[in-house]
């Protein structure tokens, strides 16, 4: 998720988003800020290790497998504006520590998941999960803007996010040797009646410890930041109405990037949740996801370091325009992986990772460009528009279910071309006559 995916979006905050507001007084919490984008990037990945794990242990077609991704991904559709107005009552030191202990929480409901063995109980234990998630993200991004002049904002929320990158490279490649390392000899395929329902709370007891263990850290962390509720100096809330936020959309440039964010996380999670599966077959590396499910960090790996580049070519080159060649060069690299075999068939979709890195912040940028006061309204928005994690890997599984893997990826490829269409139209700096107060789109 480049955030996971792609970056952090907010909601609701007058704050948010670059709005320029003043800053608040705080030394050293930018650190805390740094781990929060570490943490929730780190668990967004992780599903791609639990995805095929799940898949076996249920005997589960693929796009039931992806019902893990609309679990989790649909919270930011249903927890967003809500979660935002919570935050507001609660302050951001204090609503970190709730969506840290409702993470939590989602952790500890894989315990009764596991004894029961029924995949509904994992898949609500993730929509829990995920709200935490979408709390502390609803925190993070504007806490980083105000610790610290206004000057430096974007280079922080760089800096944060590429914690969040490390967090979505760490987590998968300690995941898949604990869970998929463990993968039996047998398979749930081969096995009916009580061995079928011992096997799956034997394996699935697995995944209970990894989440067990995250339960722990989050608990930790969430005391260390209760202990500083009071630290935060200076914070203060802006009340803005969803009416307002909605009425965006009718900005043509807003509108577009908005879609455009939905389709990109929906392309970046569908890939990366069935990027096992497809390294797996025997036309490509041919090997069990035992062994090769550590390759997944590969794909969030390049999200890391094309983001280092991307802030480099940035500098020189027209966001809208490098937005433009990067989905051209996801798409070149999607269709040489459907129409190849081996080794460069694995690799060239794993490279789609390096595509995507710049994805998410560029688009987020280009289309809250020159939205002034509504920044905040716009920030929201998009923060709704990440749940297409919940909606595009479902279709790629049902697709192929219907096809194949290889066949499927003509659905992500679409979203990148969508995308790259964006960046043409969005490749000029937005003008002061395009805001919506200006050009009476509220009236």
């Amino acid at each position: 998720m480049a955030m996971a995916p792609g970056g952090s979006a907010t909601a609701d905050y007058g704050q948010a988003a670059g709005a320029g507001t003043s800053q608040v007084h705080a030394p050293g919490l930018n650190y805390f800020v740094f781990a929060l984008f570490f943490i929730f990037g780190g668990i967004t990945s992780l599903n791609d290790v639990i995805i095929p794990k799940l898949k076996e242990l249920f005997t589960l077609n693929f796009f039931e497998a992806s019902l893990v991704q609309f679990c989790f991904f649909i919270a930011y559709a249903v927890i967003g504006i809500p979660g935002a107005r919570l935050i507001k009552k609660l302050g951001y030191m204090r609503g970190a520590v709730a969506g840290l202990l409702t993470m939590m929480a989602g952790c500890l409901m894989f315990i009764p998941a596991s004894q029961t063995a029924l995949f509904p109980m994992f898949l609500f234990a993730y929509f829990v999960l995920a709200t935490g998630v979408v709390l502390v993200q609803i925190v993070a991004n504007p806490l980083i803007s105000l610790l610290g002049p206004e000057r430096t904002t974007h280079s922080r929320l760089t800096f944060a996010q590429a914690f969040n990158s490390l967090g979505t490279t760490i987590f998968p490649y300690v995941g898949a040797g604990i869970i998929l390392g463990s993968i039996a000899s047998v398979s749930a395929d081969q096995l009916s009646g009580e061995a079928l329902q011992a096997y799956r709370q034997t394996e699935s007891a697995i995944i209970t410890s990894t989440y067990l263990g995250l339960a722990a850290a989050l608990a930790l962390v969430a005391g260390v930041v209760w202990m500083f509720r009071n630290r935060l100096k200076g914070e203060r809330h802006e009340e803005t109405s969803l009416a307002d936020g909605l009425a965006l959309l009718k900005r043509p440039r807003f509108g577009y990037g908005a879609a455009c964010i939905f389709l990109y996380v929906g392309a970046e999670v569908a890939i990366g949740s069935f990027i096992i599966n497809y390294l797996a077959q025997g036309h490509i590396l041919g090997q069990p996801e035992s062994v090769i499910g550590w390759m997944v960090t590969l794909y969030w790996l390049g999200a890391l370091v094309g983001r280092f580049i991307g802030s480099l070519v940035l500098r020189f080159v027209s966001p809208g325009l490098t937005l433009s060649a990067v989905a051209a060069g996801a798409i070149t690299l999607i269709l040489i992986s459907a129409n190849s075999t081996g080794t460069l068939a694995g690799y060239s979709l794993l490279a789609v990772g390096l595509m995507n890195a710049i994805m998410f912040p560029t688009i987020f940028s280009l289309a809250c460009e020159k939205l002034g006061p509504r920044a905040a309204d716009g920030s929201g928005i998009i923060n709704v528009a990440i749940a297409g994690g919940a909606i595009i890997p479902p279709m790629f599984g049902a697709l192929a279910d219907a096809t194949s893997l290889a066949f499927a990826l003509v659905l992500p490829a679409a979203c990148y071309a969508i995308i790259a269409g964006f960046g043409v139209f969005a490749r000029n700096p937005a003008k002061d006559t395009d805001t919506p107060e200006i050009a009476g789109v509220f009236e």
